[in-house]
């Protein structure tokens, strides 16, 4: 790397940190120092939680109410949700009863005490807490001293739900092959306890049943803390099965279950898809595309309000619009767990009602991989330890190395070439060997629709940290992709990373080749930049002064969906989380002579006639 790009890279990772800082929150369960806590039962106060028992008739989540009484009560008192419900120094990685601390684990969860009215006068309160079936019992404490200075005074009853290891939380994923399927799910069933497989099929014909491979990890698997000490949670078993020789665009119904060794069966919920269609068929066809959504909470629990503030809003939004969409690309920055282990389990839990029922694609973003020294490459903590194992381990994509998270996927008139923007990417290295015979092997004739995808903006974005250095992307990127976009016709390029909406002209060298801005038709001379990073963390700012090559952006939350009717039309809507409508839209209408048409930088040799 010269001086110079080596001086840019450097200033826009100092930019970016220093945009994170102002305000825009950071992960909650971070701001507990656990490690300081203190243990100070008080015989005058108490905590109880009930029912007992959840999940009594399957459920995979449940209401819990916990009451609690704390006899000198303040503004920083709060309750942590602990699972397991056994916490104490003997947990802690290398105890032997020596000095050290006495808690080495973060609650899952937790609530401020004064959230409970009149809790600040009588030292009584009642709180209501959603819990999701994550493999272990769970019991509630009370501590004093605010978050920073933690001193627990009670620990609650235990409770668990009525079978801890039952399948939950199925993800759909499509896999190497057009006409395959993956099923990825989590049990605490290890494969010597119980065998898992999907049982699927077509209605009103006999069901087959499909073996599933097992994985796990430990914390010698992953790189750092806070993954591997206070944010480190047992994650079970993670369970995929390959359900092949699909029939284009039929409905299959599937359920995922576990065979235990006297011959019963534990089962998952039953649900259904629709199989992909032919590379090349001619249907309608639905794509949603977002990046940065993390997770939230439903339970009344205000901890993420900065933090993932609309990613409940987009969760739901797509959920009511689901006989809809075909196939959704969530292009990194996934639950902002950051080291967080339970978080994963939570944030499965909050989109099932998508994964269980659509290919649920992702891509690589700096809070899954980065991390120092660990062959990322940027050389920051963004992932709290976790240097990609989480992402790699509980969704599947069809990479041919899970480490190297770049792949490729055809949907009908669709191809995607999906980029991990956390390894290097620069001409001459794998990666870029990748994207381009991603791009060159498409049949244009019959997969019109080229789509480049990356986590980082590679291509254009006017967010403050980007455009404060007057780069308006990653240092280099464009230099090193922007022949190939040009070269091999790329329609839409779509980013995340930075948390806002915005769509380019049509653009090639930083200029506009057209400057039509909702109805693009004949030759298009440059691709469509998009930054989709307003899946639901907090916003992010824009330049003051609008460059010229962008067309529409705005600080709220969304996604793009894009739907292709044929070979020459496509339409694309930007929507807004909060309700569903279209706030940005264009359509693209061409005929193939109009990709083999010479513009600049991309036009086939030819000889002069006879």
């Amino acid at each position: 790397m010269r001086g110079g790009a080596a001086a840019r890279l450097a200033c826009c990772l100092l930019l970016q940190l220093v945009a994170a800082g102002e305000g825009h929150g950071v992960q909650p369960l971070s701001r507990i120092a656990i490690h300081r806590a203190r243990v100070a039962l008080d015989a005058s106060a108490a905590v109880r939680a009930s029912p007992p028992l959840l999940g009594s008739q399957g459920e995979d989540t449940a209401w819990v109410t916990v009451n609690f009484v704390v006899p000198h009560p303040s503004d920083g008192d709060w309750i942590g949700v602990f699972s397991p419900s056994y916490f104490n120094a003997s947990t802690c990685p290398g105890s032997h009863g020596g000095p050290g601390p006495v808690i080495c684990s973060a609650p899952i969860k937790y609530q401020f005490a004064n959230y409970s009215s009149d809790y600040g006068k009588s030292g009584k309160g009642t709180l209501k807490f959603l819990l999701i079936n994550q493999r272990q019992d769970f019991s509630f404490a009370v501590f004093t001293g605010g978050l920073s200075n933690p001193k627990l005074i009670a620990v609650s009853n235990k409770i668990a739900f009525a079978n801890p290891k039952a399948p939950v939380y199925p993800r759909l994923a499509q896999g190497k092959a057009w006409n395959e399927m993956t099923v990825t799910w989590t049990s605490g069933y290890d494969i010597n306890e119980a065998y898992p497989f999907v049982e699927w099929g077509i209605k009103w014909n006999p069901a087959v049943r499909t073996a599933a491979g097992t994985v796990t990890f430990d914390r010698e698997s992953i790189c750092g803390d806070p993954a591997r000490s206070v944010g480190w949670r047992d994650p079970g078993f993670i369970h995929t099965a390959f359900l092949t020789d699909l029939w284009p665009n039929k409905e299959y119904y599937y359920k995922i279950g576990h065979m235990m060794p006297d011959g019963n069966v534990v089962w998952g919920k039953l649900n259904s898809f629709k199989a992909p269609p032919y590379p090349g068929q001619k249907s309608l066809q639905r794509v949603v595309i977002f990046g940065d959504m993390g997770k939230a909470e439903r339970d009344g629990s205000n901890e993420y309000s900065n933090y993932q503030p609309g990613s409940l809003n987009t969760t739901d939004t797509l959920v009511k619009d689901l006989d809809n969409i075909d196939i959704v690309f969530h292009i990194g920055d996934i639950t902002y767990a950051n080291g967080y282990i339970s978080q994963w389990d939570q944030f499965t839990q909050q989109v099932e009602a998508i994964t269980s029922r659509v290919p649920y694609m992702i891509a690589s973003g700096n809070h899954e991989r980065d991390w120092p020294n660990s062959g990322s490459f940027y050389n920051v903590s963004d992932s709290g330890g976790e240097c990609g194992v989480l992402a790699e381990t509980m969704y599947y994509t069809p990479t041919e190395n899970r480490a190297n998270y770049w792949y490729s996927t055809d949907y009908g008139m669709f191809r995607f070439c999906v980029a991990d923007s956390e390894h290097d990417w620069r001409e001459g290295t794998e990666q870029y060997k990748f994207i381009e015979n991603c791009l060159a092997t498409v049949d244009r004739k019959k997969q019109p629709w080229l789509i480049f995808i990356a986590h980082r903006v590679l291509g254009y974005s006017s967010g403050f940290f980007y455009g404060r250095d007057g780069s308006f992307a990653e240092p280099m990127s464009r230099e090193s992709l922007q022949k190939l976009w040009q070269k091999y016709r790329v329609d839409i390029a779509f980013y995340g990373h930075v948390h806002n909406y915005e769509r380019t002209c049509p653009v090639y060298e930083k200029q506009c080749v057209s400057s039509e801005k909702s109805h693009y038709t004949g030759t298009m001379n440059g691709t469509i930049h998009v930054v989709v990073g307003g899946g639901g963390s907090h916003l992010s700012n824009f330049t003051v002064d609008v460059p010229a090559w962008s067309v529409y952006r705005e600080m709220e939350y969304g996604f793009v969906k894009l739907t292709a009717f044929n070979y020459s039309s496509l339409l694309y809507e930007y929507k807004r989380s909060s309700d569903g409508e279209v706030y940005d839209s264009f359509t693209l209408h061409r005929e193939y002579r109009d990709l083999l048409a010479c513009v600049k930088d991309s036009c086939p040799p030819t000889i002069p006639p006879a």
